[in-house]
Formats: structure tokens, C-alpha cells, sequence
């Protein structure tokens, strides 16, 4: 497998740096994430995307993912906000595919106003699933047309909460250019699933590692409190077993990327020593 990082870089490929593409490398990463808010999408131009495509290749580096950021959500029942949703997403495969990018990350979104990543009553409604469903069809027939592989990322809080029914969502579409990603960290919901974090990432690879290209590696830890209070945490520091985990995404993507995310630059260092460690000890190789 490969290793990259999310995270080390702005939200604006125009302002990306040389010095900043070096600081990637230097870590040992062959790839790295891009955001982009999809309020700029419409600016971007030609050469912005040539720009970048030359400097990350100059680096030695590939766009291992490509994420367009959005605050619509995809199965609103407002039809003027799915159609708004989904220019931003055309725009986001158009960049994609002169940007060179092996994936492009996506989210489903929330009923929620206060955010894509916050929990709703109404997400879990069947009408919900099947307004979702009809917005990503188009959208992956976009993809497809365009040589471009979505993958779309999923939570506990959000309306794909689910292995299953994450796997379901991507059954009805029916495309081969809409996948997932693979973060497991996302799927935790239990206590009993912590302590037995393997078992539960058994579960998950078993039902939908085969259409989960895509390795988002941190780890999870349990908050002493007296309510349940599962956090992200930096890899090796908590209780995933991420030895699992590397060996279940090496043996079905061998070839596929696992991106670090969600730290502090300064703490990237450690996290990549970790990983690279735990992955030696059970035998995965990191090219």
C-alpha cells in the first residue's frame, strides 16, 4: 500500500507552495489530499489546474485524493439545493480529471443546518435514501463519463451510518466510478466495539472493503466520561488496532492509499513514524 497525508496544505491548490510540497515529501509520503472549497470551484481555471498538476508532479508526488467541500446536502428535500449541490459536484469531476486526481472525496451532507457532519432525526428517514440515491446517480454517471472515481465518505452521525447500508446505497447506483472510503474510525458506535476494535473492523471490511479504495488511517479512543464520548486520536496512541487495519486494506488494495488526516502539522511526524512502524511489525509494506 501507500502512504499519504490530508491535512498539511490550505484549502486553495492556487496557493500551494514548492517549500510545501517538499515538507510532504520529506516526510516520506508519496501522495497527499487537496481540499477545495466548492464556493471557488467555478474560478478555477485551465492553467490554476496545469499550475498544480506541475507542481505536485515536480515534487514526485500524486494527488491521491481530491475533496470539494461543500455545506448542501445531497438528499434535502429542497430540490433548488440539490441542484445547486450538484453543479458544484460537475464542476469538482471536471477538476478532478485535469488535476490528474486518483479519487474525489465527497459527502453525503445532513438535514442538520448546523452542518454536513452533525446528526438528524430526518437523515434516517427511507425518503431521505431514496432522495440521496437519486442525486448520486447522475452525479456517478458524470464521473463515469469523465474517467473519474468518486468516493464517498461516510459516519456514524450521518445518513450512511452503516456498513450495510452504505454498501446498499452503492449497490443501487450501480456504478463502478462511486466507491467509498475505507475509515473505520467512522463506524465505531459502541463501547464493546472498542474494546474489540479488530472484530469490528472484520465487520466492516467483510461487508464493504471490496468497494473501498480509499484508507483514511487514525485511531479512536474512549473519553473517561459518563456518557459515551468516542474521539479521533493520533494513530498509535489509541485503541484501534491498526495493524488490522493495514493488513485488511493491503490484502484488497494493495496498490490503494492510506491517508493520515486530521492532525496538526506538528504531530504529522509522529503519526507517520507509527503507522510505518505498526505496518512493518505485521508484515505490510509501505512502497
Amino acid at each position: 500500500m501507500h502512504l499519504g497525508v490530508v491535512g498539511m496544505l490550505p484549502n486553495d491548490f492556487r496557493a500551494y507552495t514548492p517549500a510545501q510540497m517538499e515538507a510532504i515529501t520529506a516526510l516520506g509520503f508519496t501522495g497527499f489530499g487537496s481540499h477545495l472549497d466548492g464556493a471557488l470551484a467555478f474560478e478555477i481555471t485551465a492553467a490554476d489546474c496545469a499550475a498544480f498538476r506541475a507542481l505536485y508532479a515536480a515534487a514526485g508526488l500524486e494527488l491521491a485524493q481530491f475533496s470539494l467541500t461543500y455545506s448542501e446536502c445531497l438528499f434535502s428535500p429542497d430540490q433548488a439545493v440539490r441542484e445547486q449541490v450538484s453543479r458544484k459536484l460537475a464542476r469538482g469531476i471536471g477538476l478532478a480529471a485535469q488535476l490528474g486526481a486518483q479519487a474525489l472525496l465527497i459527502r453525503p451532507g445532513s438535514l442538520n443546518p448546523a452542518g454536513p457532519w452533525t446528526p438528524a432525526p430526518e437523515n434516517h428517514d427511507p425518503e431521505s435514501i431514496e432522495r440521496l440515491i437519486d442525486t448520486l446517480r447522475p452525479i456517478a454517471a458524470q464521473a463515469q463519463a469523465g474517467g473519474v472515481l468518486l468516493v464517498i465518505e461516510t459516519h456514524a452521525t450521518s445518513i450512511m451510518d452503516s456498513p450495510k447500508l452504505c454498501r446498499t446505497v452503492i449497490e443501487a447506483i450501480g456504478m463502478p466510478s462511486l466507491r467509498l472510503t475505507m475509515d473505520v474510525v467512522n463506524h465505531f458506535q459502541t463501547l464493546r466495539q472498542v474494546y474489540d476494535s479488530a472484530g469490528r473492523i472484520d465487520h466492516i471490511f467483510d461487508i464493504m472493503g471490496e468497494i473501498a479504495p480509499v484508507a483514511h488511517i487514525k485511531d479512536i479512543i474512549v473519553q473517561p466520561k459518563h456518557v459515551l464520548h468516542l474521539d479521533e486520536a493520533l494513530p498509535g496512541e489509541g485503541m484501534l488496532d491498526i495493524g488490522h487495519l493495514l493488513r485488511r486494506f493491503h490484502t484488497l488494495h494493495p496498490q490503494g492509499y492510506g491517508l493520515i488526516e486530521h492532525l496538526p502539522s506538528d504531530t504529522v511526524p509522529l503519526a507517520t513514524a507509527n503507522v510505518r512502524r505498526i505496518a512493518a511489525e505485521c508484515g505490510v509494506p509501505i512502497t
